[in-house]
Parts: structure tokens; sequence; C-alpha cells
């Protein structure tokens, strides 16, 4: 029996330590994969992203050394952080993220990005505790599943093009610090945060048909 328990552990043991580094390389390949689907999806007219974002590396936490990339630890391929703002970048909200899965904090600021939300975003950026979009051109309806991404303490999506109601869920992001949806179309009434939160007046500022508190009150039909 002792002779053939070893082999067995030796076996169970070095399975383990198989699906352990399959796993973690799965992970860092992941990291690199968002980060090449990024690349590809968006238009780099000022060559932010074609300049510095090579993947011809294969050191490792090479992709931390990438403009606007922030890592847990700089010699590990594993996202905390991309910051991309302010870079002329034109195009979606670029789908690839999704494939960052340790991501924490996403700042696609004063860009030229277009088009909608996706109605599945808390699938994609589901840990994240920051998120900027504004100053593009994002248009369409407030996904209500942004209520999903339950991590979330900033939210900006002002100077935008949306329209609709915002989704009365928000209320649900028991974490939220600092909301904006300044200076876009929206109408309807404001999801109620509570009498104690910090969220202002000016986080609605210049949507011409809002209502509710800390705004107005909304008018009964």
């Amino acid at each position: 029996m002792v002779l053939n328990g070893r082999p067995l552990t030796v076996l169970v043991v070095v399975s383990l330590w198989l699906l352990l580094i399959c796993g973690l390389s799965y992970g860092v390949q992941s990291d690199i994969d968002c980060l090449k689907g990024i690349k590809a999806e968006l238009e780099d007219p000022y060559g932010y992203l074609n300049t510095s974002w090579n993947f011809n590396n294969n050191t490792e936490g090479f992709i931390c050394k990438f403009t606007g990339i922030e890592c847990w630890h700089p010699d590990e391929n594993k996202v905390l952080n991309i910051r991309l703002s302010d870079m002329g970048l034109n195009g979606q909200f670029p789908g690839a993220i999704k494939n960052c899965t340790s991501l924490t904090g996403l700042d696609l600021s004063n860009n030229k990005l277009f088009g909608i939300i996706p109605q599945n975003i808390s699938h994609i950026i589901g840990y994240v505790t920051s998120l900027d979009l504004s100053s593009n051109n994002f248009s369409g309806e407030i996904p209500a599943d942004l209520s999903n991404c339950s991590y979330l303490n900033v939210l900006k999506l002002d100077h935008n093009r949306f329209t609709g109601q915002i989704p009365q869920q928000l209320s649900l992001l028991a974490r939220l610090k600092q909301f904006s949806v300044a200076n876009n179309l929206l109408t309807g009434p404001v999801p109620y945060f509570g009498p104690n939160s910090s969220i202002t007046a000016d986080s609605y500022a210049n949507n011409t048909g809002l209502c509710g508190f800390p705004l107005d009150p909304c008018q009964s039909a």
C-alpha cells in the first residue's frame, strides 16, 4: 500500500500544481488579450497606444509599462486600472475590457467615443470601483445594469448625449460617493440616494427635463 500510495500522492500534487500554473497563466494571458482587444477596437489617431502598447515582448509585467495601465504588481500582468483619458481615441465602448478580470478602475474620459454603453455592462466591469466615461459622445439610455456594479464609488457620465430617464435602480449603489450625469439630454425623476447623500444638484446640471430631490419636485400628472 505504501508503494502504491507514494506515486498516487505525487500524481495528485503534480496535478494540482499544473492546475494552479495553468490558472495563473490563463489569468495573465486574459489581461494581455484584454489590452490587445482594446487596441484593436479603438482608433488611435495620435499614436498613444500604437507607440507604447508593444505586444512583442515576453518579459514579466511588460504590459504594466504601457501608457495608461496600472497593474496590481509591476512584475505581474494583472491590470488594476486603465486610464486612457485625453487621448483622442475614437470608437465604441471596447468589449475586450471584459478580459481584464481584476480591473478596479476605468477612465476613458475626454475622448471621441460614441454609441451606447453595453446593456450587460456589469458582466464587463463587474468589480470596478471607479468608472469615468465623461466628455465623450456616448448616446442612448443609461443601462439599468450599472446598478449591478455594486462596488462603484465613482460614476461619471457627464458631457455626453444620453437620453431617456436615469435608471432608478442606481439608488441601490450603496457605495456611490461621486455621481454626475450633467450636460446630457436626460428627463424624468432622478434616483433617490437618500437624505444624507453627497450627490448634489450639480450632478444633474444642464439636463432640461430632470426633477426630484435634490432638484425641484416632480410635477404630478
